[in-house]
């Protein structure tokens, strides 16, 4: 079904804005599609909660923020909906509800593949193509705790960042072929190589010479992110802190008004994150599976102070036990964690190595390539490693 003026593939990208990851998942996919391919592919996004589910459900991408705020109830739902026999019930259950708006949204959507970048879109989209449908193609954004709705036997291939979300898949009666292992997509931006620093500093407006510590609550800045960040500026360090509020105004005004002690940089929603990274000396932040591939990429230290209960548990024992950084969910525990960080340069520069070597920046480029072939685009997939 080649878009019909062109006879060009079209590619149809399933996300939601339930957190920034899907999107910035799905936007690094297609960056990469049209950098090998060029204008010899067509891509679209569709957001399908948004444009497509009935009511409540369509207000999910703007609640989202709110229900984050609540993670012990976030958990125990993820938990009580996880596993194979849930995950059929969740989608027999809601099927009749959403019935048409799926079927709706496959018409409106002709497409040469659907790239599913949601778990909630997964099955529901699977049952509404039926028998006969054309590729479909699952992209995991969960680093290592990965629902049981983003694994559906019908799907072509499941594209998953980790060997451990992998061998989810496995445990889920995935066929082991249908599973590949190839990172978290990220940008061209944040795949690029790590620079200069005192140049990016210089242009930030940053400090040369002094520790700085970068601070990120994930695009809608959750997380008790003020509470660190005042604690780290009452502990006596010589620091420099960079402050993301992302889209919390509320946060950031509250960030401004404080008096600091240290040399503070208070931003709201940017747009250079990747260079953020590649001038900071470590990253404090929340278990997001984007933020720590981003750092992975920038060979940046990661301290995790809050997760998601349930959803993020994994990337926690991911970070730690890969050694690319710490679990700090107590702000005397960060204080301590970048103490010693600042005290034993030689042991941050191990956890400097390690981010190196467990890194993927050529995610997205690998996924670009797999999703060509399975549209003709290129003969074979080049060489994507599977275990």
């Amino acid at each position: 079904m080649s878009n019909l003026l062109t006879d060009r593939p079209h590619l149809t990208f399933l996300f939601s804005d339930t957190g920034g990851g899907h999107r910035a998942a799905s936007e690094a996919i297609i960056e990469s599609l049209h950098n090998e391919f060029g204008e010899a592919v067509v891509t679209e996004m569709v957001d399908f909660l948004k444009d497509y589910a009935p009511p409540p459900f369509n207000l999910l991408p703007e609640i989202y923020p709110d229900i984050m705020r609540a993670p012990e109830l976030w958990g125990a739902l993820f938990d009580l909906s996880d596993g194979r026999p849930q995950a059929r019930f969740v989608t027999s259950t809601f099927w009749p509800y959403v019935r048409r708006a799926i079927h709706r949204l496959v018409r409106d959507h002709h497409s040469d593949m659907l790239v599913c970048l949601h778990p909630l879109a997964n099955s529901f989209a699977l049952k509404a193509l039926g028998k006969v449908h054309p590729p479909f193609v699952t992209v995991v954004t969960d680093l290592v705790s990965t629902h049981a709705l983003w694994f559906d036997k019908r799907a072509d291939l499941i594209l998953v960042p980790t060997e451990q979300a992998r061998q989810n898949a496995i445990q889920y009666k995935m066929l082991p072929e249908k599973v590949r292992v190839v990172g978290q997509p990220t940008s061209r931006r944040c795949s690029a190589p790590i620079g200069d620093q005192s140049l990016l500093r210089e242009r930030l407006g940053w400090p040369q010479g002094k520790f700085t510590v970068l601070m990120v609550g994930g695009g809608d800045g959750m997380g008790p992110l003020a509470e660190m960040a005042r604690a780290i500026d009452e502990s006596g360090l010589d620091v420099s802190l960079v402050i993301v509020a992302g889209r919390n105004s509320k946060l950031e005004a509250e960030l401004r008004e404080r008096v600091w002690e240290n040399q503070v940089f208070i931003y709201g929603f940017i747009h250079d994150m990747p260079d953020f990274m590649r001038a900071a000396n470590v990253i404090v932040t929340k278990a997001g599976p984007g933020t720590i591939a981003e750092a992975l990429n920038a060979e940046l230290p990661i301290i995790l102070y809050a997760k998601l209960n349930g959803q993020e548990d994994g990337n926690v024992d991911f970070v730690v036990s890969e050694g690319v950084g710490v679990w700090a969910p107590e702000s005397q525990t960060v204080v301590r964690s970048l103490t010693r960080w600042i005290c034993r340069p030689d042991e941050r520069q191990k956890v400097v190595v390690n981010c190196r070597r467990t890194a993927r920046p050529d995610a997205s480029r690998q996924i670009a390539l797999i999703l060509g072939a399975q549209v003709g685009l290129t003969d074979q997939p080049r060489e994507v490693s599977t275990f």
